[in-house]
């Protein structure tokens, strides 16, 4: 018998504030099956297993080695059979990437909660963003390879197309929005991945994840598409919905949501 599962993510921008907000209240209720954050800023210990009502039965967390930065958790409750924190892709040990295996029905997964590098700061940091999205291709083919199916969430730091971004033209020279970083996207559905938001939702506009904190952006929703759940070819027809939860607030990002039957 087949069993609907949600899978949520959000980028917290710091999991500690969104907690001392309650801003976490939600999840409680929500009857989600694993929760990704990212940017948490906190170490693991930092992350107490009581931040929800809710009891998760599982929990990992990556952290950086530069103590308030990025950083990573998941909450599951589902059983998993392999947990780590990928550093052949990153290698700068910044707290980037929560990958899990499990067995749903006869699909072997291999579940990422990334945070993505910005390429905002300098052209080192862009280098090392593009570096660091071709290590993580490599490791998901190399994963498929092995009989793995994927599903990746997380802050991708980059919009795709113009559609996923209020004023393209404005930011053509923007990292975020840049011809390579749309590129790279664009290479990854290539190799056999699927934006399960536009899936499910083709091509709909001034949907987004992320807004900036300046000129009321999130107000008149001038912002960015940059969350994203993808999902390996070979779990397309299992996908039954995506969705962004834009009335959920907190942080400059919002929550995005993807639904499989299985």
């Amino acid at each position: 018998m087949k069993k609907r599962y949600k899978f949520i993510s959000w980028n917290v921008n710091g999991i500690r504030a969104v907690d001392k907000k309650e801003a976490l209240k939600w999840v409680d209720d929500y009857n989600i099956d694993i929760l990704g954050v990212q940017e948490t800023k906190s170490q693991k210990d930092q992350i107490p297993n009581t931040i929800f009502n809710k009891e998760f039965s599982f929990k990992t967390a990556s952290q950086s080695k530069i103590k308030g930065r990025s950083g990573t958790a998941l909450f599951s409750d589902i059983n998993t059979t392999f947990d780590c924190t990928c550093p052949s892709v990153d290698i700068l040990d910044e707290g980037r990437i929560n990958e899990v295996h499990f067995n749903l029905g006869e699909k072997n997964i291999a579940f990422f909660n990334v945070y993505f590098p910005n390429g905002q700061s300098s052209q080192e940091r862009l280098e090392y963003k593009m570096e660091f999205y071709d290590r993580f291709l490599n490791h998901c083919e190399n994963l498929k390879k092995d009989g793995k199916s994927i599903i990746v969430c997380g802050d991708v730091n980059t919009a795709h197309t113009e559609i996923d971004i209020a004023r393209p033209k404005a930011n053509e020279n923007t990292s975020g929005f840049l011809k390579m970083e749309r590129d790279w996207i664009t290479k990854f559905l290539n190799h056999g991945y699927i934006d399960t938001f536009r899936l499910i939702n083709g091509d709909l506009k001034d949907k987004y994840s992320w807004w900036s904190y300046r000129a009321n952006a999130r107000e008149n929703n001038v912002g960015w598409r940059i969350d994203y759940f993808y999902v390996s070819e070979d779990l397309k027809d299992f996908v039954k919905d995506a969705y962004i939860l834009d009335d959920i607030f907190g942080s400059d990002h919002c929550p995005i949501g993807l639904e499989i039957e299985i």
